[in-house]
């Protein structure tokens, strides 16, 4: 499974690339104001950081409008890809860019149908948002083993992004479902290291090292 971090904050973008962590990384305009500057610009300097996908995402709602800002988009840098809501102005915008040849991203995906939708006019990805369905008592990973049948059904090449991940179950439950991607805050992926048998492992170790009054340096 791939991942990406859902974030605007270029040194976790950084840091999770030096740790071979990272395979691309979905942005949204919420993460691009909580970062206070210019939108172009964070997207250009994080294309720079890592060769995989970065989304982009259009804001406008019609699709004449979100055509002309996916222009701008993806002359930034080869690897942006558009990210489009799952409307039927989306849609429509999907498949003209899928046609030109660049990657889109459909996000903000609650249903299996909408994924079939977003399948039909051939996204590269569809993000379901998990998190925000088990907000609502419903089960975000059953809609992703939903899609992964359909998909499966059919052979469909739309790659399944889990979004809206709040912790590493939603990971873990991605990944033995067989999710293509999964996109995440910096400190979810991160928190994927962590047990506290291994820590306390670790202290175990330093005390018996430090009992031999030895230095590797």
């Amino acid at each position: 499974m791939k991942f990406f971090a859902d974030t605007a904050d270029v040194d976790d973008i950084r840091e999770l690339q030096e740790a071979n962590l990272l395979d691309g990384v979905t942005t949204n305009p919420t993460l691009i104001g909580k970062s206070g500057r210019d939108f172009k610009e964070v997207v250009k300097e994080i294309c720079g950081i890592t060769s995989g996908p970065v989304s982009a995402e259009v804001v406008a709602s019609a699709h004449e409008d979100m055509m002309k800002e996916a222009e701008i988009l993806r002359k930034i840098a080869d690897n942006v890809c558009i990210k489009v809501p799952l409307t039927i102005d989306g849609l429509k915008t999907c498949k003209k860019l899928r046609d030109d040849g660049t990657m889109v991203n459909v996000t903000l995906c609650f249903s299996a149908n909408q994924a079939l939708l977003a399948a039909k006019a051939r996204a590269s990805f569809i993000s379901p948002f998990v998190g925000r369905l088990d907000d609502i008592s419903l089960s975000g990973m059953e809609l992703i083993a939903d899609i992964r049948l359909i998909y499966d059904n059919y052979d469909f090449d739309t790659e399944i992004l889990v979004a809206s991940v709040r912790g590493p179950m939603h990971v873990l439950d991605a990944a033995k479902i067989g999710a293509d991607v999964m996109t995440a805050p910096p400190s979810v992926i991160k928190q994927l290291s962590k047990h506290p048998l291994t820590d306390k492992g670790l202290e175990s170790f330093a005390a018996d090292w430090a009992k031999t009054g030895q230095s590797i340096i």
